[in-house]
C-alpha cells in the first residue's frame, strides 16, 4: 500500500468522483538493458508542465488517466520533473537511480505522504504500514523475524491446504473443462490462504463477506486519498454506509479470531503451539526491552496482513493467469517445468522453488507489467536533499510510479511484451530500482517473501491441474487503477483438466 498527491480545500468543488482509467506506456526504440549498477546522472533543472490555475488542469488530467499522465510526463519532460499542484511542490522521479537515491540514500529524510497515512489509519490503526519514527522502527524490528524466508517456509502447508480444495473444484466433477471467473477463484483461494496462515482456520464461513469488505475498503481508500480530509463516516453520504459495513465486518472477523485464540490458550495448557502468523505475533518480544506487542498492535498487524496479504496476491495471480492464457508457449514451458519437478499428485513446497525458475520468472514478469501498486508511491522531504545533482527543498512531495519504471525501454527491451526470460539467471542484469513491485529501501514490503512463496505454490498447483485458454473473441484486458491495479472487466478463462 502506498500514497498519492495531496489536494486542498480549493478542490472540494472540483473533485467529486474518482474514476481512473489507465493506458499502456507508448513504445520507445528498444535499447539493450544497461548493467545492474547505474551511475547517478546529473540532471538539468527539472522541467514540467505549466501549472496554470494552481495546477487544477493537471489534477483533472491525473484524475482521468493517472498512469497515462505520468507516462506522458516522462516522455515530454524527462526523468526528474517538478510541478505546482495547488499547495504542493510535486516532484516525479522516473528513473532507477533517482528512485534509489531518494528511497535508499535519503531514506532518513523522508516520511510518507500525510493524507494517505490518515486514510489508511482508519483501517490499519497504528500498524507498521502507518507508523513513523521510533514506533515504526520498533515494530519493524519486532516483526522481521516472523517474515524471514525460513519462517515463511513454515506457512507453506497452510497455503497449499487452502488452495487444494478450491482449485480441485474450479472445474465441476464430470466436466472436462469450464469457463471460470478467475477473479472470483483467486479471491477465494487467497482469502482462504491468508485466514489459514493468520489463524489456522478455513475461510469457508467468512470468505464472501471478507472479500466484499476488502474490495470496498480498497475502493473507498483510493477515493478518499484525493480529498483534502475525510468526512465523518456517520454522515449520510454516498459510499459511507458501505464503508461502515465493510469496516465492521473486517474488524469483527479479526477480533473474533484473536478472541478465540485467547480462550484456546487458557483452555489448552500443554498443547502443541500453533505455527500460524497470529501465534508468531503473540510470541514476539522486543530485543531491547523484552516487551511484547500490545493487544492493539497485534490487532492492527493482523488487519494489515489480512488486507494486504489477500488483495495483492489475488491481483497478481489474476494478471498472471490472463498472461499465461494469452501466451500458450510460455504456459506450456512452465507446465513442463512443474511436471519435471513434481510427480503427479505431489504438492509443491518451499523445497521445490529453486527448481522452478521459469515459473518464478513468469510471475515476476506479471509483476513487472501489472504491479499491484502501480503508482501513488509518495514521500515528503523533511529536510533539503539532492537528487541527480538537483537541490530538492524541504517539504517537497516525491512521487514514484512503478508502472512507468517497469515499462521503460531503457531497462526492459520490448517493454510492453510478456518476456519471462528477462528474469532468468542467464539474462542481462536488470538495473537496481527498475523493478520495484515490493518497493525499495527501508520500507520495502515486509511480506515480499510470503507473497512470492504463496504465488509460486498456487501457480504451480493450478498448472498441475489445468491448461488455460482464452475465450473466443475476448476483448483486450484494460487495467483500472485503484489502491491496487486490477482488470477493469471480469477475467474469464477456460480451464481444461489435464
Amino acid at each position: 500500500m502506498s500514497n498519492s498527491f495531496n489536494t486542498c480545500p480549493l478542490l472540494r468543488r472540483t473533485i467529486r468522483t474518482m474514476n481512473h482509467a489507465t493506458t499502456t506506456a507508448p513504445s520507445k526504440p528498444a535499447t539493450p538493458p544497461p548493467s545492474a549498477q547505474l551511475a547517478p546522472a546529473r540532471h538539468p533543472e527539472p522541467g514540467g508542465p505549466p501549472s496554470r490555475w494552481w495546477g487544477l488542469p493537471l489534477l483533472q488530467e491525473m484524475r482521468a488517466d493517472y498512469l497515462g499522465f505520468v507516462t506522458r510526463l516522462q516522455r515530454d519532460h524527462g526523468d526528474l520533473t517538478r510541478m505546482r499542484l495547488v499547495n504542493e511542490d510535486a516532484w516525479d522521479l522516473l528513473s532507477p537511480d533517482l528512485v534509489r537515491e531518494a528511497l535508499v540514500t535519503h531514506a532518513d529524510h523522508l516520511i510518507r505522504w500525510e493524507r494517505g497515512i490518515a486514510v489508511f489509519e482508519q483501517v490499519f490503526g497504528q500498524s507498521v504500514l502507518v507508523t513513523e519514527g521510533d514506533t515504526w522502527q520498533r515494530q519493524r524490528r519486532m516483526l522481521m523475524p516472523a517474515f524471514t524466508p525460513k519462517r515463511v517456509a513454515g506457512y507453506a502447508q497452510l497455503m497449499t491446504d487452502a488452495a487444494r480444495s478450491a482449485l480441485d473444484a474450479a472445474v465441476p466433477a464430470g466436466q472436462a473443462e469450464a469457463l471460470v471467473p478467475m477473479d472470483m477463484l483467486w479471491t477465494d483461494v487467497a482469502m482462504d490462504v491468508i485466514l489459514r496462515t493468520l489463524f489456522s482456520e478455513s475461510a469457508q464461513a467468512d470468505a464472501c463477506d471478507a472479500a466484499w469488505a476488502t474490495q470496498t475498503l480498497s475502493e473507498t481508500a483510493f477515493r478518499e486519498m484525493f480529498m483534502p480530509f475525510t468526512l465523518p463516516d456517520w454522515l449520510p453520504l454516498p459510499g459511507k454506509a458501505a464503508k461502515r459495513r465493510a469496516l465492521k465486518a473486517l474488524k469483527g472477523l479479526v477480533q473474533r479470531h484473536i478472541g478465540a485464540r485467547s480462550r484456546d490458550a487458557a483452555d489448552s495448557a500443554g498443547a502443541p503451539p500453533r505455527t500460524d502468523l497470529l501465534h508468531m505475533l503473540l510470541a514476539l518480544r522486543d530485543e531491547s526491552t523484552g516487551e511484547p506487542l500490545s493487544p492493539q498492535e497485534v490487532f492492527d498487524q493482523c488487519m494489515v496482513s489480512f488486507q494486504a496479504g489477500h488483495e495483492t496476491s489475488a491481483t497478481t495471480l489474476l494478471w498472471w493467469s490472463r498472461l499465461m492464457a494469452e501466451h500458450p508457449e510460455a504456459a506450456q514451458r512452465a507446465q513442463a517445468e512443474v511436471d519435471s519437478v513434481l510427480p503427479p499428485g505431489q504438492t509443491p513446497g518451499p523445497e521445490h522453488l529453486a527448481r522452478l525458475p521459469f515459473l518464478a520468472a513468469t510471475l515476476k514478469e506479471a509483476l513487472r507489467l501489472y504491479p499491484p501498486i502501480a503508482a501513488l508511491m509518495t514521500r515528503r522531504t523533511t529536510a533539503p536533499i539532492t537528487l541527480g545533482g538537483v537541490e530538492v527543498p524541504q517539504g517537497a512531495m516525491l512521487r514514484i510510479t512503478p508502472w512507468v519504471l517497469h515499462r521503460d525501454e531503457r531497462w526492459f527491451a520490448q517493454a510492453d511484451r510478456f518476456v519471462p526470460e528477462r528474469f532468468l539467471d542467464d539474462a542481462p542484469a536488470i538495473p537496481r530500482g527498475a523493478w520495484i513491485p515490493f518497493g525499495v529501501g527501508p520500507r520495502v514490503c515486509i511480506g515480499q517473501h510470503f507473497a512470492m512463496l504463496e504465488m509460486t505454490l498456487l501457480a504451480a498447483m493450478l498448472l498441475q491441474r489445468y491448461r488455460l485458454r482464452l475465450p473466443e473473441g475476448v476483448a483486450v484486458c484494460v487495467p483500472k487503477l485503484q489502491v491496487t491495479l486490477r482488470p477493469q472487466e471480469r477475467v474469464m478463462l477456460w480451464l481444461q483438466k489435464r
